[in-house]
């Protein structure tokens, strides 16, 4: 499939790395043109340039997520430019890791802030312009497969991705009529830019954990951020038809499933 996104408007929130990145680059592929926002002012110009050399309207916005403030700023910036947003996609994200004795009241409200409020306010805002203009729209939220319930170290993450999670079915039920597609993305175990400073400097693994890691996955590679692009990329389309408030298992473990 070709030009998926052909005319339309995207704003990717973490587009400067790793998966945001990747989706960026997908959605430029297939004709939308984009406005990404981060924190790392370098990358983020980095990302909007390599995409305008390839003929793609493309622009770097910087937006710490953590404050409401600057996320509105974002959705402020796409519609200036652009006079209207298309597509949003939450892939801006924190991992940092607290267990439920550990974690600080600070580390809770900065995994809300990132993972949870700032997708909630983004929305809100891209929302209200499609509304107001009696368009369609299509969001996807990446969630996380440790919305399940994750691994003891990451409560205050898991409790924020859980929350996204509620929020997408809940967003969508709220706004199909206004026929704003809504869906999410629970990523499981992938090869991200941010997945490999952690293993590197968190897990002290190897500069050859992802080949360690795969030869002990089903299918024997861990999640790629181009596989992952294009699907998030699919479910911004028209190409996915009808659907809205799913929230998709990205993953080669099935949950509930036993030895």
């Amino acid at each position: 499939m070709k030009d998926l996104l052909s005319g339309k408007v995207a704003l990717v929130s973490g587009g400067t790395q790793g998966l945001g990145a990747g989706i960026a680059r997908a959605a430029a592929r297939e004709g939308a043109s984009v406005v990404l926002t981060g924190r790392n002012t370098a990358r983020g110009e980095a990302v909007a340039a390599e995409l305008r050399a390839t003929g793609t309207d493309a622009v770097f916005v910087r937006a710490d997520l953590c404050d409401v403030s600057q996320a509105r700023a974002a959705v402020a910036a796409t519609l200036e430019r652009h006079g209207r947003i298309d597509s949003l996609v939450n892939a801006a994200g924190m991992t940092a890791r607290g267990t439920m004795l550990d974690t600080t009241p600070e580390l809770f409200d900065q995994h809300i802030a990132v993972n949870l409020r700032a997708p909630f306010f983004l929305m809100q805002a891209a929302i209200a312009d499609m509304v107001r203009r009696g368009e369609p729209g299509t969001i996807v939220n990446v969630i996380s497969i440790d919305s399940h319930g994750g691994q003891a170290f990451l409560a205050p993450y898991v409790a924020a991705k859980a929350g996204l999670a509620g929020l997408t079915k809940n967003a969508a039920h709220a706004h199909r009529w206004d026929r704003i597609r809504i869906n999410g993305l629970n990523m499981g175990w992938s090869a991200t830019d941010g997945e490999d400073v952690t293993q590197q400097q968190t897990n002290d693994a190897g500069a050859d954990w992802q080949e360690k890691a795969a030869a002990e996955l089903p299918m024997g590679k861990l999640g790629q951020v181009d596989e992952i692009a294009d699907f998030v990329v699919f479910l911004l389309s028209d190409r996915s038809g009808v659907v809205t408030g799913s929230v998709i298992d990205w993953d080669q473990n099935v949950i509930g499933g036993l030895g």
